[in-house]
């Protein structure tokens, strides 16, 4: 182990955490506690070469988020939107980062790398929220700093142990390398379940643009609940004329104030309309009888050619 944190650490860290940052599923924990391990474990002081392993990651994170940055501020909401189609969780990784980030601001990027799918869209959504890069840059590197230290801090306390682990897994060679893409498919298949359960358990059935806007035409417009979060009508000022914006979390003015038989639709900004979906299918159970999510939503809408209109005019 120490052989090969000697030769390949330093480029190993930069490597791996560059990669992450950059989106791809390669966890890079393990490789910073391996290396921090590594280090503890080498006769002399550790502190410096770790200080040094400390500066190459904290480097890594902010080349990769500024990449994700900059996409953000150029490109907007197509940006978050194909982030969350990569993640496995993309059904709530915007709706939660659109939570956190209008509740605290850019501060979120101090805590961002410690919860899981946050920083992959909280970067890119400080880009399009057009935060200034002095405080982009200090609050990710803070984040930065504080998620490689713990990795390297975790690999010297537990350095013993990471040395019998590695030990156990050069005895068993290849196998080793079954065991742990064992491990990966299993998470991604339980992942992947996990989604596919959600996704079975509301309804299909949805109302296309085309509908709705003949029902409009016809003097027929349903109820049409906007339910994005603050933070993305940020990013995406726009609505579908008519529509009233909700939170499909609190639901009491809602049951308060509209009809049981009168007709619903709702759009939302995640993937498959889950969000929509998922109120829709507390309101039916409620006594609601017509609710419809909107296919596509707000961009489907636009897609087709109708018109929007901008928040606030």
């Amino acid at each position: 182990m120490q052989e090969l944190v000697d030769r390949y650490g330093v480029l190993l860290v930069f490597a791996n955490v560059l990669a992450l940052s950059l989106g791809l599923p390669v966890p890079a924990m393990p490789t910073l506690i391996l290396v921090g391990a590594g280090l503890a474990l080498q006769p002399g002081a550790m502190w410096l070469p770790l200080l040094g392993v400390l500066a190459v990651s904290v480097t890594a994170s902010l080349i990769g988020d500024s990449v994700w940055f900059y996409a953000g501020r150029r490109y907007g909401n197509r940006t978050l939107q194909s982030l969350c189609r990569l993640s496995l969780s993309r059904d709530t990784c915007m709706k939660r980062t659109e939570r956190f980030y209008g509740r605290f601001g850019i501060r979120i990027l101090s805590v961002a790398k410690f919860i899981p799918g946050l920083s992959m869209v909280s970067v890119p959504l400080a880009g399009a929220m057009h935060a200034r890069l002095p405080l982009f840059l200090r609050y990710d590197g803070v984040g930065a700093t504080l998620w490689a230290a713990l990795g390297l801090g975790l690999g010297v306390v537990f350095s013993r142990q990471v040395e019998s682990v590695i030990d156990l897994l050069s005895r068993l060679g290849a196998g080793a390398g079954v065991l742990i893409g064992i491990a990966l498919a299993a998470y991604v298949a339980w992942r992947w379940w996990r989604r596919r359960t959600l996704l079975k358990s509301l309804e299909a059935a949805r109302i296309e643009p085309d509908a709705l806007d003949t029902l409009v035409q016809a003097g027929q417009a349903p109820v049409l609940f906007d339910i994005r979060a603050p933070g993305f009508r940020d990013v995406d000022p726009y609505v579908i004329p008519g529509a009233v914006f909700a939170d499909e979390r609190e639901l009491g003015g809602i049951l308060a104030t509209y009809p049981r038989d009168g007709k619903m639709v709702i759009y939302c900004a995640c993937p498959d309309e889950v969000s929509a979906a998922w109120m829709a299918a507390k309101l039916r159970k409620a006594g609601f009888r017509d609710v419809l999510p909107l296919r596509g939503g707000i961009d489907a809408w636009r897609g087709a050619g109708y018109g929007v209109e901008r928040i606030g005019d």
